[in-house]
């Protein structure tokens, strides 16, 4: 299986990942749609971070995004202003309504500051970021519809543009809709999202992962006051991402909503790269330099090798000694609606020679605190053990719906089917509580109804 894989160990912004998916084998060709619709450019270079060769890319406005005032236009896409996202040099940027400032290293560009403030590449160029007005979600939307990106492409950029807005929203309190964006509805930011989803596109994996993503550390000066590292939109968008946000290895900001809107609406989470045959590799840089590593992201481009499919769980464990058979039969639906990918209990001996029980709980790493904090609730135990188990190899499942005809009636019946990472079924299975409802309305044996259902899905 075609597989993308990130690695998210020094956190990830809009422009590393464009730049680590060019260099990962991505066409930059395929940028087309945006440059030819947006007064926007994509500037491609190469610089050394700590030993390592990695691509960087700086979105400049060209001439036909610049006003005669020096303000930007954006007239090809509908005539709206923008502003500006959050990766570049030294300057101040937004986390929603939050004004913060970032001293960030040249590290090699040829910079200079116009006569009007603004920030230029070699070329004279305008770098697209801090310029511009608000926009409204609603109003993001419209531009990146009217782009005609690919069915593919499209669905990408929405999706992590609806994750940034509803972050926005949550944090302050707002409707989606009225969710006023400012440097994430920049040109920029457009360019780097809208990029991102043509290059995966261009890539075309079945799947997409990435490593744990690091937001880093220490504190931020914003506009209502000083914040902890991550931002508030961050936190929102990885609360709702299959990977799992960590902080460090450094005191700075890695990890911006533009790079983690990107990568919740793309990736599965995964404790580390998978086991593939690589074809290709590659680093993106962000502006920002670290004095012990280098500030990359890494894309890897490969085959998945077959088999089963790598799932990342934590196990819980707890012992208990007074718990009555109501309130056990009760913890399966319980911490199911918590996060819980399976439970089960196991009798025990407890000291004493007292009957008890031992509750297993299988849990993705991002719901571990909640059914932690559910199955003390439920069952008033003072601990909640964390074991050894990282991950568990699962089938790839799906249900399909047997069409049974007996007596002139058709019944329904679900059967779950089971394959591997490449597609191969190897078991189905039809589901008990259908073949029992069916068996009963015909009169045919439940055995007899399970056996035509799943004869009929292989």
């Amino acid at each position: 299986m075609r597989t993308l894989a990130f690695d998210g160990r020094t956190g990830a912004a809009g422009d590393m990942l464009l730049a680590a998916l060019l260099a990962a084998g991505a066409d930059a060709d395929a940028l087309a749609p945006v440059t030819d619709a947006l007064p926007v450019e994509y500037r491609i270079d190469r610089r050394d971070e700590h030993g390592v060769s990695a691509t960087t890319v700086d979105v400049l406005l060209t001439d036909e995004g610049n006003r005669d005032d020096g303000s930007p236009s954006l007239d090809k896409a509908g005539g709206h202003g923008h502003s500006h996202d959050d990766e570049g040099d030294s300057h101040t940027h937004e986390h929603g309504d939050e004004d913060h400032t970032h001293e960030h290293d040249d590290d090699g560009h040829d910079h200079s500051h116009g006569p009007d403030g603004h920030t230029h590449g070699p070329d004279g160029h305008t770098h697209a970021e801090g310029h511009g007005v608000t926009r409204t979600y609603p109003e993001v939307v419209d531009i990146v519809e009217s782009l005609q990106l690919g069915e593919r492409a499209e669905s990408i950029a929405l999706g992590a543009f609806r994750r940034l807005g509803e972050a926005e929203a949550t944090v302050h309190d707002t409707d989606l809709d009225s969710t006023a964006f400012h440097e994430v509805g920049a040109d920029d930011a457009i360019a780097d999202i809208v990029g991102v989803a043509l290059l995966v596109a261009d890539l075309n994996p079945e799947a997409v992962v990435t490593t744990p993503v690091f937001a880093g550390g220490g504190e931020t000066a914003m506009a209502h006051g000083t914040y902890p590292v991550p931002a508030p939109a961050v936190v929102e968008i990885a609360s709702e991402a299959d990977w799992e946000l960590r902080g460090g290895p450094v005191d700075e900001e890695l990890l911006t909503p533009t790079g983690a809107a990107i990568l919740a609406e793309l990736a599965e989470g995964a404790e580390s790269l998978p086991p593939m045959s690589v074809t290709d590799s590659g680093y993106g840089a962000g502006t920002l330099s670290l004095s012990d590593r280098p500030n990359v992201v890494r894309a890897v481009v490969g085959e998945a090798h077959s088999g089963l499919v790598r799932d990342e769980i934590r196990v819980l464990e707890t012992n208990l000694d007074d718990a009555s058979p109501e309130l056990l039969g009760s913890l399966q639906r319980s911490l199911k609606e918590a996060g819980a990918r399976d439970v089960s209990i196991v009798p025990v001996t407890m000291k004493k020679g007292r009957p008890g029980h031992l509750v297993k709980v299988i849990v993705r790493p991002p719901d571990v605190q909640a059914v932690a904090r559910r199955l003390a609730e439920e069952t008033g135990t003072l601990g909640v053990r964390e074991t050894g188990a990282g991950h568990r190899w699962v089938a790839t499942r799906a249900f399909e719906t047997a069409e049974l005809g007996v007596d002139g009636e058709t019944y329904g019946v679900s059967v779950k089917v089971a394959s591997d990472a490449d597609g191969q079924v190897y078991d189905v299975s039809a589901e008990f509580d259908d073949a029992d409802a069916v068996a009963e309305t015909t009169g045919l044996s439940v055995r007899e109804v399970i056996r035509r259902a799943e004869e009929q899905i292989r």
